[in-house]
C-alpha cells in the first residue's frame, strides 16, 4: 500500500521529500508533456505539443490529453492543499486534425470556498488563439492542509518523440482489455497515484476514454468517432485496484452514439470509484459529420 501524504503533515521536511517523490514520479502530466507553473520552477509554459497517440482514429483529438493538461478543480495546487477532484467537464469544439500545439489559456478559479472550489479555462490552438478547441470545467475539494514553506520543483518532463511506434495511450498507461471484454488498470502503483495514495486523474481519463470509444464503436460500426462531449464524477478515491470498467452506449441522433461508464476498484469490495459518459460524433475519414 502507498502511503497517504497527509500522514506527514506534521513533518514539513519529510512533507516535502514525499511530495518531491511523488509529483516527479507521477506519469500523467510527464507523459503528456504538460508543466504546471504553480508546481516547477522555470519559465510558464501552459502549452502542449501533439502527438500521434494524442489522436483518435480519424485524425482528431482524443480528450484524455486535454482533461489532463487542464485537470481544474479551484482548489489550489499540491504547494497549498490536498486537492481532490470531484466534478470534470470537457466539451471539444474542433478535433485539431491539423492543430500542432495546444495551450491552456483563461485560467480562472470561479469560487473559492472553505473547502469546494470551481475553476474553468480555455484550451485553443497555440500558434492561433483565436482556434478555441475546448472549454473545461471543474470542481474540487480540499481534503487535507499542507505545511508552511513548500517550494517549486524542478520539471521533470518526459521527451517522449513523436513517432508511428509510440504505444496507444491506454498502454503507456498500463491499461489492458481484459479476457472477459472488460477494460482494466492493474492495481496502484506509485506512477499513477497521486499524493494522497489514490488513483489520479490521468490514468483514470485515459483508461476510460479507451473503454468508451471501444463501446461506441463496437455500436457504430466504426472507430472514425470524434469526441464532442466528456463529464466525469469523482465518486470516491481508487486505493487499491484492479481497476476495472463497466459501460454501456447508446445511439443518438444524426451520427451521435453516447456512452455512460462505472469504474470499480475491485481491491475494494467492487468499490464504485468513478462515473462518466461521453457523446461522440461518427465522422468520416476527413473529419467531417458523417
Amino acid at each position: 500500500m502507498l502511503r497517504d501524504i497527509r500522514e506527514l503533515k506534521d513533518d514539513p521536511a519529510a512533507y516535502a521529500n514525499e511530495l518531491r517523490r511523488r509529483w516527479t514520479g507521477l506519469l500523467s502530466y510527464r507523459y503528456i508533456g504538460r508543466n504546471h507553473g504553480s508546481m516547477n520552477t522555470g519559465p510558464v509554459d501552459n502549452t502542449v505539443t501533439l502527438r500521434r497517440d494524442m489522436r483518435n482514429a480519424a485524425g482528431g483529438l482524443l480528450v484524455a490529453p486535454l482533461s489532463i493538461s487542464a485537470p481544474e478543480g479551484g482548489v489550489g495546487s499540491d504547494l497549498e492543499t490536498v486537492p481532490n477532484p470531484v466534478v470534470h467537464s470537457c466539451q471539444i469544439l474542433d478535433g485539431a486534425r491539423d492543430v500542432r500545439r495546444i495551450e491552456v489559456v483563461e485560467s480562472e478559479v470561479l469560487h473559492s470556498g472553505t473547502r469546494m472550489g470551481y475553476s474553468r479555462s480555455k484550451i485553443v490552438d497555440a500558434d492561433d488563439h483565436g482556434r478555441v478547441i475546448a472549454f473545461v470545467e471543474g470542481q474540487g475539494v480540499r481534503i487535507g492542509t499542507v505545511p508552511e514553506g513548500l517550494q517549486k520543483m524542478e520539471e521533470d518532463r518526459l521527451e517522449i518523440v513523436d513517432s508511428p511506434d509510440l504505444p496507444p495511450l491506454w498502454e503507456a498507461f498500463g491499461a489492458s482489455r481484459r479476457d472477459d471484454g472488460h477494460w482494466v488498470l492493474p492495481e496502484l502503483a506509485v506512477e499513477l497515484a497521486s499524493p494522497d495514495a489514490a488513483l489520479h486523474i490521468g490514468p483514470q481519463h485515459v483508461l476510460l476514454e479507451t473503454a468508451a470509444i471501444d463501446l461506441a464503436a463496437g455500436l457504430a460500426g466504426t472507430d472514425l468517432l470524434q469526441m464532442q462531449t466528456w463529464h466525469v464524477m469523482f465518486l470516491a478515491r481508487g486505493k487499491t485496484g484492479p481497476f476495472r470498467v463497466d459501460g454501456e452506449a447508446a445511439h443518438g441522433t444524426a451520427g451521435k452514439v453516447g456512452v455512460r461508464l462505472t469504474l470499480h476498484d475491485e481491491g475494494r469490495d467492487d468499490r464504485t470509484v468513478t462515473s462518466a459518459s461521453a457523446v461522440f460524433q461518427t465522422v468520416t475519414p476527413a473529419g467531417d459529420p458523417a
